[in-house]
């Protein structure tokens, strides 16, 4: 049967042992909806409890929590269980800790999560076996769990903001000190819970993570929120701000405004400023002052390099032909794709296609 992982928004004075006796109410009447209760996470700053169910379907959650307590999910998903134990550390409820008829699991299933992306110029490319063992054991050293080890970035996911910020600032001295000079590495550090409003597990922070190590930037760039958990977490202490860039939070908005409608209109080979100027609301002088400002780039060439960036995995999967990607990536012609393609990367699409 499926897996799902339900999120419920719950008054604000819910205990941890409130969650739990709730818990402990679906397990009592479980069996009568083929439904099996795996475990659950509470949140009691942010007044939320995520439930990780195996089900037959998302109808069988309701009728099982709305007959044992009433409380009824807000948002339901399908899961991955590897996925959500990459994440979380486990996908069953802990061992009791008491012996107690409660099992009370204060456990919330808000992560920092680090997305690293390492640059040779301008290729994308990846850490030795060496540099990556190195860099596991640095995770690990700071109760880091490594999520995505692949040729784009790697994501990584902790539980606590001191032990992200200090053990992905330990990551990149290690790694400046050992690759050669030519190399870059990229980290952006979002935050969140497993399931926001129609939103896949942990889609947002991902995004948001991922998306920060495309400005371009020398620093490790966080958002307000990460920044403000760190402070709390360490006595208002300040972060470096030469070691550290913090996101505002209308920077982090206009970001995800931005590159959410490019991820979703970018194969329309029409698509241009305008349109980007229409579905955010700004005028083009607005627009190209904010997105110069915090992308280092025009409208234009944002478009562009997406593309591109599209295009370079099409052509190492090999499965179309120069001229088929062309179009597929929204470019109008084959001929305009191979010129902007060696432009940017200093080496036509061919060629770079015998290199993979």
């Amino acid at each position: 049967m499926p897996i799902y992982m339900d999120r419920h928004d719950v008054s604000q004075g819910v205990t941890a042992e409130d969650v739990a006796d709730l818990h402990n109410q679906d397990l009592i009447v479980q069996h009568k909806y083929c439904c099996k209760g795996l475990s659950y996470w509470f949140d009691e700053d942010r007044s939320t409890a995520f439930c990780l169910v195996e089900a037959p379907n998302m109808d069988a959650i309701i009728e099982m929590h709305t007959n044992s307590h009433g409380d009824v999910p807000n948002t339901i998903i399908e899961v991955d269980t590897s996925i959500v134990e990459s994440f979380l550390g486990r996908i069953e409820d802990p061992s009791k800790s008491q012996k107690t008829e409660l099992n009370i699991v204060n456990n919330p299933g808000f992560r920092i999560l680090a997305a690293l992306k390492f640059m040779d110029g301008q290729y994308l490319t990846s850490p030795s076996k060496e540099v990556l063992e190195k860099i596991k054991n640095i995770i690990e050293n700071y109760a880091g769990r490594l999520i995505d080890s692949h040729k784009e970035y790697l994501l990584i996911s902790f539980t606590s903001t001191t032990n992200a910020l200090h053990g992905i600032l330990e990551l990149k001295e290690y790694y400046v000190l050992t690759t050669k000079s030519t190399e870059q590495i990229r980290i952006g550090i979002g935050a969140g819970v497993p399931i926001t409003k129609n939103h896949g597990f942990f889609e947002e922070t991902i995004k948001t993570a991922k998306r920060l190590t495309d400005l371009q930037h020398s620093h490790i760039i966080i958002t307000t929120e990460v920044k403000e958990l760190y402070e709390s977490e360490n006595q208002n202490k300040r972060l470096n701000p030469d070691i550290f860039k913090i996101l505002l939070f209308q920077e982090e908005e206009f970001l995800n405004d931005v590159m959410n409608y490019l991820d979703s209109e970018w194969q329309n080979p029409n698509l241009g400023v305008d349109d980007f100027c229409s579905h955010l609301g700004l005028s083009t002088s607005q627009l190209y002052r904010k997105t110069k400002s915090l992308l280092q780039t025009s409208t234009n060439y944002l478009i562009q390099r997406h593309r591109l960036n599209k295009a370079i995995k099409l052509l190492i999967k090999k499965d179309m032909n120069i001229s088929e990607i062309a179009f597929e990536t929204g470019f109008n012609s084959a001929a305009y794709f191979t010129k902007c393609f060696q432009k940017e990367y200093n080496i036509l699409p061919s060629n770079y296609l015998k290199s993979v």
